[in-house]
């Protein structure tokens, strides 16, 4: 398993942006497969957006709920998993979670299901609020 440290969640009034980011132990990211979920305040973990690579190329997914907002990717040397979040809303408030999976995962249907990624980081709490 890789340890997975997740930063970047802060306060944030709606309609504002944040950056998260999530880092191996400061190696590079070798997984085929990583993910942001979330946890809002009572509500059971939930996919947000995933990224598979290929030989060649890399796929992103998103969950409807984000799609136009949140943008899932890497730095070119694949050290650090990142999460943009513009247009934030309250909604949006939630525990983040980076995961990692050990053999690559593709199609919505599978990158979104909690039990395709062996490593989880602790979280980074996000807050959006007036």
């Amino acid at each position: 398993q890789v340890q997975l440290v997740e930063s970047g969640g802060e306060l944030v009034h709606p309609g504002g942006s944040l950056r998260l980011s999530c880092t191996a132990s400061g190696r590079t990211l070798s997984s085929p497969t990583m993910a942001w979920f979330r946890q809002p305040p009572g509500k059971e973990r939930e996919f947000v957006a995933a990224i598979s690579w290929s030989y060649r190329s890399a796929t992103t997914y998103s969950a409807d709920s984000v799609k136009g907002r949140f943008t899932i990717s890497t730095d070119n040397a694949k050290t650090t998993l990142y999460l943009q979040m513009n247009n934030l809303k309250p909604e949006d408030t939630a525990d983040y979670y980076c995961a990692a999976a050990t053999k690559p995962v593709f199609g919505l249907e599978y990158v979104s299901s909690r039990n395709k990624y062996e490593s989880w980081g602790q979280g980074t709490q996000a807050t959006v609020s007036s």
